[in-house]
């Protein structure tokens, strides 16, 4: 039986997929459990703005030496020399990299601890109050040291996924949101938010760097420290990195305005952005993150090796199946008050609270959609090695979204903020796969079109059922509690996969289709098959 070209690729990368997507459900899902524990000790007020807000400082320093892109552009270098047979010359360049960009960053944050008190204000300029400042000032020197586990933890990482193994990785999240819980919860009440600082910088230490050393050693690392400026990797991965280094991306950028733009609006609407974006990420990380930290490995070895209408196939094939997020999204934004209450409301996080969260998370239900694709967008442009042109169209779009933040900010608050941050990854997004498909003649683009159309039009039409389902259940409800919630959930959900799988029957959708055969496909445990 003949098998289409790459789809013993796809297949492989199904595995990987399933790894990552389990992984990275337990990290979302331990994710919103520690902002369930910081909403019951702390709520949304100044103190939780200020933990926000001291983030933002260790982000810029981890944009800068471009930490979270490690994976996309050490991978291609690394495969090269797996796929030559030099694997020894391939860990010299790693021992370069990460001795040369280890030692620059432990400067800089050095210089961090040192100037925060000039930049934090110049980060949240509309909270100019001395308590807010000052408990910023000293989370944010609590959090700093933590970007250097994320990036030497960051390189032991992009090892193991060229060599396609992705367990220990896998890891580092989960371990990393265990770690921010449980200094909130022993530390909390002793220190207050500060307790989920000392806990994220422990977090980092254990996830994203210890327990990837021992992976590395698995796959055989070979590491001394080096500094050789004059090597070419340094100046290849120096002009991969740069334009990352320069560029605004997506998440760097919304993690960045959501607080220079929140901190114009009452004290706590800092927090609301944030926790609404925590649920909002919890589906991004479900469905793109795991997809393209999977794939691009595959991706990577389709680029070098030439196949670049194979990597179009993949690329597109993944695009089409994540249709489906768009009709997830209005059923998360139907549920929205719901989700916040039983997530949330607790302790010290109010019933306002959850009215203005959950105001802001169906505004942001918006561009999820925007979110996932880019993941996968993106990691096409950086198999290729060409890290220039995302930078420069994201930094594009951002620039032209900044007044849309400032009109959503004056004419609708915070919920004008949820959306302007919809309205830029919607932007970007659009732009990149353009480009992309310019630059790799993907003609079969078009059919990712059809299918983000075609979704739209679906959710529209289920989504009006599932608001009018929902109102039916509101009606005889007096107040909100668990127990009600949690049925209106379960309700509107089970209309919504019910009107699903006949919306992809009917109209023979291929992301329904996909998902209800796999469903169908599974074995119960000891049950064996006929005859």
């Amino acid at each position: 039986m003949n098998h289409p070209k790459g789809s013993g690729d796809f297949s492989k990368m199904g595995v990987a997929t399933i790894i990552m997507m389990a992984s990275i459900f337990l990290s979302r899902v331990t994710g919103i459990a520690r902002e369930m524990v910081l909403a019951a000790l702390a709520g949304a007020g100044t103190e939780v703005d200020a933990y926000r807000v001291a983030f933002v400082l260790p982000e810029i320093l981890n944009h800068i030496l471009a930490s979270g892109f490690l994976s996309v552009t050490f991978i291609p270098i690394f495969s090269r020399y797996l796929a030559e047979g030099e694997e020894t010359l391939g860990w010299r360049t790693f021992s370069n990299i990460t001795t040369v960009f280890g030692t620059l960053l432990i400067g800089l944050i050095v210089m961090g601890m040192i100037v925060a008190p000039v930049v934090v204000p110049l980060l949240a300029p509309g909270r100019q109050d001395p308590q807010f400042i000052a408990l910023a000032v000293r989370m944010t020197r609590i959090t700093l040291p933590a970007q250097f586990f994320f990036f030497a933890g960051g390189m032991l990482m992009a090892v193991q996924y060229a060599k396609k193994r992705f367990l220990f990785p896998a890891l580092a999240p989960l371990i990393y949101n265990l770690g921010i819980i449980s200094g909130g919860w022993f530390l909390g009440r002793r220190l207050g938010v500060e307790g989920f600082c000392w806990g994220a910088l422990a977090g980092a230490m254990a996830g994203s760097f210890a327990i990837q050393i021992i992976g590395a050693f698995r796959i055989g690392i070979k590491f001394r420290p080096i500094i050789d400026f004059t090597h070419p990797d340094i100046r290849r991965y120096v002009v991969l990195t740069l334009p990352l280094m320069i560029g605004l991306t997506m998440v760097f950028s919304t993690e960045l305005f959501s607080k220079f733009f929140g901190s114009f609006l009452s004290a706590g609407a800092i927090a609301w952005i944030d926790y609404a974006m925590r649920v909002m990420l919890m589906l991004v990380g479900f469905f793109g993150q795991a997809v393209g930290v999977a794939s691009y490995p595959y991706m990577a070895q389709l680029a070098v090796q030439g196949r670049l209408s194979e990597l179009n196939d993949i690329i597109n094939k993944i695009l089409r199946y994540l249709s489906i997020v768009i009709p997830v999204s209005i059923l998360v934004a139907v549920l929205r008050h719901e989700i916040v209450y039983v997530l949330f409301e607790r302790g010290q996080f109010s019933p306002e609270d959850t009215k203005m969260t959950a105001l802001t998370l169906s505004c942001l239900m918006v561009g999820a959609i925007a979110f996932i694709s880019q993941t996968v967008v993106n990691r096409g442009f950086y198999a290729t090695q060409n890290t220039l042109l995302p930078a420069v169209f994201g930094t594009i779009a951002v620039v032209l979204s900044l007044p849309i933040y400032w009109i959503g900010l004056k004419m609708m608050g915070v919920a004008g903020v949820g959306l302007a941050i919809s309205a830029s990854a919607i932007l970007q997004t659009l732009f990149l796969f353009s480009v992309w498909n310019r630059r790799s003649n993907n003609k079969a683009a078009i059919g990712v079109y059809r299918a983000y159309l075609n979704a739209a039009l679906g959710a529209l039409v289920i989504g009006a059922i599932l608001w009018l389902v929902h109102g039916a259940l509101q009606m005889n409800r007096h107040e909100q509690t668990l127990i009600p919630s949690l049925a209106v959930i379960s309700i509107v959900s089970g209309v919504f996969i019910i009107l699903t799988g006949l919306w992809g029957w009917i109209f023979k959708i291929e992301a329904i289709q996909y998902i209800f055969s796999r469903v169908a496909s599974l074995k119960l445990p000891g049950k064996k098959r006929p005859g």
